[in-house]
């Protein structure tokens, strides 16, 4: 019997021991692994650049399309051609496929470029998605140089190529989540529908 009370009380006393050393481990503060360094509010503002197709995070300015044309001509005419159909880039006006009524060249532009047999204004559902790869990812030889004016600008000229707006069209962040793209049509979300 004694034996047993003696086992009980080690097993009693081992377990206070466990529990301390538990209840110690969880007041500690959690062990830094050192690696990397942890960032301002400041800094990662200036990465947080996702422009959503509601309009959030939309920049203030504004660019008009006529401004466009011509900031288009120096920076984007060489890749995607002087109306935006000539590539060898992707094309950014007009329908998609092989062939186009209006533009009786594209197969053998397709042919040489196949990227061509989509277009940009016809495929992508939204203007403001745009707006963002313009502002990330335009030109090519140079990303994100161009001003927040300068992106609208450009946006709103392709959006006039594509017969989406006036040639007096002045986008911002008001108007160009209003724009309609002819490829929402043929989207389907991944997300649920809001409340």
């Amino acid at each position: 019997m004694r034996e047993a009370a003696a086992k009980l009380l080690r097993s009693v006393c081992g377990g206070l021991v466990l529990a301390s050393g538990a209840l110690h481990a969880q007041t500690e503060p959690i062990a830094v692994i050192g690696l990397g360094q942890a960032l301002e509010a400041a800094q990662i503002e200036r990465h947080a650049i996702t422009i959503f197709p509601d309009g959030r995070n939309l920049p203030s300015g504004q660019g008009s399309a006529g401004q466009g044309a011509r900031l288009y001509q120096a920076q984007c005419a060489a890749c995607h051609g002087p109306r935006g159909i000539e590539g060898p880039a992707a094309r950014l006006a007009g329908s998609d496929g092989f062939i186009g009524w209006s533009d009786p060249l594209r197969p053998l532009r397709v042919r040489k470029y196949p990227l061509q047999v989509l277009s940009v204004g016809a495929l992508w559902p939204y203007a403001t998605t745009l707006f963002d790869y313009v502002r990330r990812a335009m030109p090519h030889h140079a990303p994100k140089s161009l001003t927040d004016d300068e992106v609208y600008a450009i946006t709103a000229h392709l959006l006039h190529l594509n017969g989406l707006v006036g040639a007096d069209a002045v986008m911002d962040r008001t108007s160009l989540p209003k724009v309609v793209m002819p490829g929402l049509a043929r989207t389907v979300s991944a997300w649920p529908p809001g409340p």
